[in-house]
């Protein structure tokens, strides 16, 4: 069984203590885009919730906690400004303290968290988790497909494995001579 759930807020690697460290430094903060959303919890929360799952758990599902409302990143870095006594630099302030920047979403980065793949999520007896119903390779047919990847030294073979293997896998041809190296 597998529990999945969005940023959890302080954790390392959230946004929260980057924009925090990027307001101390006097800016900028830097955004992936402007309609970045994200979904968040605490983490007592979000320790609480898996432990909950886990006492739902039978052996291979995947839970899906509710996460609420997500937030607009672009929105949370003007507010971390603003509970920090300073003021955002941009086209409406140009004496603002802190500008914010769009530096681009990164490869693979989508601009909506989507915590449900496919339809139809299933109520368990907590209010906030919920099972999800979504198609996985059997672990027999996992490992072989694995095994035939550590094997193989055709690049074009690798790229049919990774299709099979990953559904969302694009491949791209100006990464072909990267692969075959």
């Amino acid at each position: 069984s597998m529990v999945r759930f969005g940023n959890v807020l302080g954790s390392s690697g959230s946004v929260v203590p980057l924009f925090r460290q990027q307001i101390e430094m006097g800016g900028p903060i830097t955004l992936t885009h402007k309609d970045v959303t994200r979904y968040f919890m605490t983490i007592p929360e979000a320790a609480l919730l898996v432990m909950q799952a886990g006492g739902l758990a039978t052996g291979g599902e995947v839970f899906v906690l509710d996460m609420g409302k997500s937030v607009k990143i672009s929105d949370l870095a003007r507010t971390m400004v603003q509970l920090s006594g300073l003021t955002v630099r941009d086209e409406q302030n140009s004496d603002g303290d802190i500008e914010i920047e769009e530096v681009g979403l990164r490869p693979g980065e989508k601009l909506y968290e989507e915590l449900i793949i496919g339809n139809d999520p299933k109520k368990t007896k907590h209010e906030r988790i919920m099972m999800a119903h979504e198609k996985f390779t059997p672990w027999p047919e996992l490992i072989k497909l694995l095994h035939s990847l550590k094997q193989t030294r055709d690049s074009a073979e690798t790229i049919r494995l990774l299709e099979k293997l990953i559904p969302e896998f694009e491949h791209r041809r100006d990464n072909e001579e990267k692969i075959a190296s």
